[in-house]
């Protein structure tokens, strides 16, 4: 019987979990579920002042948030200490370690890497890897406190969990030739490895805080979907084929695989991330949006039902425009409050040309004589009062729009007029031409 794959997620938590760590927690959940074999999470949780309760249950938090399910029980690697120094030790017999006063603040444990040959292996993204022993330097296994340093306890955790493949970020390359030694030395088995590439900015410079939201709590707070930002992250170093981007987790989990891992650096595409989430957003069953547009309206300070009560014909417009959660409030506040806000492009573009406010002036007046007002009945007296005046429906559809929304932009503007009624878009269109007369817009 083949031995079972097992992987790790191995963070140390900050209170705050990164992009590019939590990609390397998606790769190797995509993997694991591809082969059928076991993704572990371990805890590194060494550093008392960081690691706080509050941190570790964010991390955790962050993972239930994205679907990341873990197999068995979680490893904190405190726990081990004593297996650490006492391997440590252990080492220091067999002359594999040495002691050295490091700065003058007490003996170190030193790991002694060899001079000659070559230390190399097979990179399952990267290829071959190779160093010259006589590049390598000794380092660090126990500090002069008392306490292991990463290397150490990570190697030995990783026996532990009996993981067979190590999946991370590329700037761990350089740490693997000393793991590498290490877990020849202590005689286990080596895993095998995947460095995924760097995920960068638009420079091709790493991503970071400077250039936008970094953290996976800044997406979940700007409304960004846990699928949609799995399903850009999975594809941030890995092609599926078939030009495929749009992607259920088991579609994903099926189609992985490292031969369609990319070496090179993964650019972080913001708006691409935007419109996957709002295609996400648009396939959303309707109570989970209508549930999210009701947290974000009340948030806002908005009222939840909608003046006509035209409500389920509200939400028609507005999810499958709906880019993230952040943007329901401005989205759709021409319909809930008489104070929306202008957009100063917009105003320039579209009212303050000359005519304008004669121009809604007469739209006013032909919406109130029409005997109907539908959606089909506003759209052909829009489209015959642009005939009349030569110019057709663009002049005409835009001013009106930004003069009862405020915005350029949003539902098509005979179902917005239709949602908000006859006298609302009368007052509005009205009030506007009086401002653009006075001046005040």
């Amino acid at each position: 019987m083949a031995e079972q794959i097992r992987v790790r997620f191995a963070p140390s938590p900050t209170g705050k979990v990164h992009i590019g760590n939590i990609r390397a927690a998606i790769f190797n959940w995509l993997f694991a579920r591809h082969v059928g074999g076991a993704f572990l999470l371990r805890v590194e949780d060494t550093d008392l002042e960081r690691s706080t309760p509050e941190a570790i249950q964010a991390l955790l938090d962050c993972m239930r948030w994205l679907g990341l399910d873990w197999d068995g029980e979680i490893l904190y690697q405190t726990s081990q200490r004593a297996r650490h120094l006492e391997v440590a030790e252990e080492l220091l017999r067999r002359g594999l370690a040495y002691r050295e006063n490091k700065g003058g603040q007490g003996e170190c444990v030193i790991f002694r890497m060899p001079k000659e040959g070559v230390i190399e292996y097979d990179d399952l993204v990267k290829g071959r890897m190779r160093k010259q022993a006589k590049d390598t330097q000794d380092f660090v296994i126990v500090r002069s406190d008392g306490s292991p340093v990463f290397h150490l306890a990570n190697v030995l955790d990783d026996i532990t969990q009996g993981v067979t493949h190590i999946i991370r970020g590329d700037d761990h390359v350089e740490n693997t030739f000393k793991h590498i030694q290490l877990f020849k030395a202590l005689g286990a088995p080596i895993p095998r490895y995947a460095h995924l590439p760097m995920i960068v900015n638009n420079q091709g410079k790493p991503y970071s805080k400077r250039d936008g939201a970094a953290f996976v709590g800044e997406f979940r707070e700007q409304g960004f979907l846990p699928d949609a930002l799995f399903n850009f992250l999975a594809l941030l170093g890995w092609a599926p084929g078939g030009d495929r981007e749009i992607m259920t987790r088991r579609e994903m989990a099926e189609a992985f695989d490292f031969a369609h891992c990319k070496a090179s650096p993964a650019r972080f595409d913001v708006k691409k991330l935007t419109w996957m989430n709002g295609e996400y957003i648009a396939r959303q069953p309707r109570a989970d949006f209508e549930a999210a547009f009701d947290a974000r309206l009340a948030a806002a300070g908005l009222p939840h039902e909608p003046l006509n009560g035209l409500r389920a014909e509200l939400l028609d417009q507005i999810q499958p425009r709906t880019k993230t959660y952040a943007d329901i409030p401005a989205n759709c506040r021409w319909f809930f409050a008489e104070d929306y806000p202008f957009d100063e492009k917009a105003v320039a573009k579209r009212l303050h040309a000359d005519g304008a406010a004669a121009l809604l002036d007469e739209a006013a007046a032909a919406i109130e004589a029409a005997p109907d007002f539908t959606v089909a009945s506003l759209e052909a007296l829009v489209r015959a009062l642009g005939e009349a005046k030569g110019c057709g429906m663009g002049p005409l559809v835009h001013p009106i729009r930004v003069a009862v929304s405020g915005r350029a932009e949003g539902p098509g503007l005979f179902e917005m007029l239709w949602l908000l009624g006859r006298g609302r878009t009368l007052r509005r269109l009205r009030a506007v031409a009086a401002r653009l007369r006075e001046g005040t817009l």
